[in-house]
């Protein structure tokens, strides 16, 4: 059994790792593409990309602190959780209202070039949708919190980049069109709604958590 937990921890930290890793790049990248791309779903990708960038790597931390080799009390351990939890889900909702207003204040110009973003987005379409199965799978086999909360995160991730790719393609497939400007709105304003909902969803339980560990040890 302890084996078992060990290698469960192991698995996570890999995972939680290579999150990081592969995330990093994205933030970076969309900026350079920025100096030839002015789509506001673009701009939101590149916002929302940096603040979940933030928040893989807070609970990458706590990850690392609450399951390393040093023991630490059961009770604290899942309070370090929830405030984690709480913490990833603020920055979704934040990410999430940044894309609206960004969106809203967007006007009908010539968006540029959006290939580097597209690319990136399509990518992340792939990659985010194999970590959400993974972290899934792993928070079934151990029940660790922050795996829970990732899993939640990278499932929004793959559905948000699956709608910034189709409105970045109409975009780049009809430049200075009207069209292309309503569907990056309107792009942007699903990316935003859908963040904000998982984010809400995710800092409501983790709070509900929390109360839980408080009463019980009451």
């Amino acid at each position: 059994m302890k084996k078992e937990n060990d290698d469960g921890k192991k698995s996570g930290f890999k995972t939680l790792l290579l999150s990081v890793v592969l995330s990093s790049p994205g933030p970076l990248i969309l900026g350079l593409g920025l100096t030839v791309g002015r789509s506001s779903t673009q701009i939101s990708d590149f916002t929302r990309r940096s603040a979940e960038l933030l928040a893989i790597i807070a609970s990458f931390v706590v990850y690392c602190i609450t399951n390393g080799k040093k023991p630490m009390e059961e009770l604290r351990k899942k309070k370090i959780e929830c405030n984690s939890n709480i913490f990833v889900g603020i920055i979704m909702c934040i990410s999430g209202i940044s894309m609206i207003i960004l969106a809203l204040v967007s006007n009908n110009e010539d968006k540029g070039n959006v290939i580097p973003a597209l690319a990136i987005a399509f990518s992340g379409v792939v990659a985010n949708t194999l970590f959400w199965r993974k972290y899934s799978a792993l928070y079934k086999e151990n029940g660790n919190v922050i795996l829970e909360a990732q899993a939640r995160l990278y499932g929004a991730k793959s559905i948000v980049d699956t709608c910034i790719t189709l409105s970045l393609f109409v975009v780049a497939l009809f430049p200075g069109k009207p069209i292309s400007y309503y569907f990056d709105m309107v792009g942007s304003i699903m990316v935003s709604a859908y963040m904000i909902r998982s984010g809400i969803k995710t800092i409501i339980q983790s709070k509900n958590r929390k109360k839980s560990i408080n009463f019980t040890n009451f």
